[in-house]
């Protein structure tokens, strides 16, 4: 199959055209710059240049291909209006990536509800998404429904995801960034006491399951991705550990925002995104391989 993949070079979409690609795919791949495009080539994926601003570039390619996976940006309107464009009447898929904080609470370091873990959400839960959230929200149902317009389009709702990608590109968000804020203070910091949770899972684990959407998940499905969840406590906890550092110190969440800036402090880092997946393994069959991101923390955050 011809897979066009928007965010080839990027963590997501690179770990996925990777996985195309050993599957036997043909993988194309958007890419921003020659050096970039160069970069993929050397990876078996034949690259083009440009950007989500290129609504006909993205539209030729689109119809071009077999399949869409667009990885590039979650919150970017204009892509998925041109690639549902581009594929209405074609029967083709759309994997579309999102992610979940769209059930974040701005909880900073604290649990969510009035009785601790009461807020954890399947598919079928319902939810109001914080103001700064609505705007993915509303492109997740502009593509879901898009399969009134014959296309087969599937909105992937990723939680923290961790391993190292497969791609050009190495590093996820989360923990990245407590590793580099830790390697230059030398102190692991978290927001506030650190009990707010997040569900996860890892990078290969997504990538299977990406693989498994695009040959058999019905037209309009929507599947959170997740494998376990953690605290943000025992995740910093283990990256301390993991560094040789002491114990991991709290933050106020001024200081997190000077740090990390708003969305990542609030949502990415300060918030509990609590889901559950089980709708991706009864209709797919998924079966991920990675249980523990703490596990993975202590034995191969280091590791080149």
């Amino acid at each position: 199959m011809r897979v066009f993949v928007t965010g080839a070079t990027g963590y997501i979409g690179g770990s996925v055209a990777d996985r195309m690609l050993r599957t036997g795919h043909q993988v194309t791949g958007l890419a921003r710059s020659p050096e970039k495009a160069r970069m993929l080539e050397r990876l078996g994926v034949t690259p083009v240049l440009g950007t989500l601003d290129d609504q006909a570039l993205l539209a030729e390619q689109a119809q071009a291909a077999d399949a869409v996976v667009n990885a590039a940006d979650s919150d970017h309107p204009g892509a998925a209006e041109a690639l549902v464009e581009a594929l209405a009447g074609s029967g083709k898929p759309l994997l579309h990536t999102s992610g979940s904080s769209i059930v974040g609470t701005d909880s900073r370091g604290e649990p969510s509800g009035e009785t601790f873990g009461e807020e954890i959400f399947d598919p079928e839960s319902s939810w109001r998404p914080a103001d700064d959230k609505e705007a993915r929200v509303a492109i997740d149902r502009y593509v879901l429904a898009a399969s009134g317009r014959d296309v087969r389009t599937v909105v992937l709702c990723n939680t923290l995801i961790y391993g190292h990608g497969r791609g050009l590109s190495r590093d996820s968000v989360q923990i990245p960034a407590l590793v580099r804020q830790a390697h230059k203070s030398g102190t692991v910091r978290r927001i506030g006491a650190g009990r707010n949770i997040w569900s996860n899972v890892h990078i290969d684990d997504v990538a299977d399951l990406y693989l498994l959407a695009l040959d058999a998940a019905p037209a309009g499905s929507f599947y959170f991705v997740e494998n376990g969840e953690a605290s943000f406590a025992d995740i910093t906890a283990a990256i301390a550990e993991a560094l040789g550092l002491g114990p991991a110190e709290a933050w106020d969440i001024t200081a997190a925002i000077q740090e990390w800036g708003y969305e990542a402090a609030v949502f990415a880092l300060g918030s509990n995104s609590r889901v559950r997946g089980e709708r991706a393994r009864a209709q797919l069959g998924w079966r991920p391989r990675h249980t523990s991101v703490l596990d993975w923390i202590k034995n191969e955050l280091t590791k080149d």
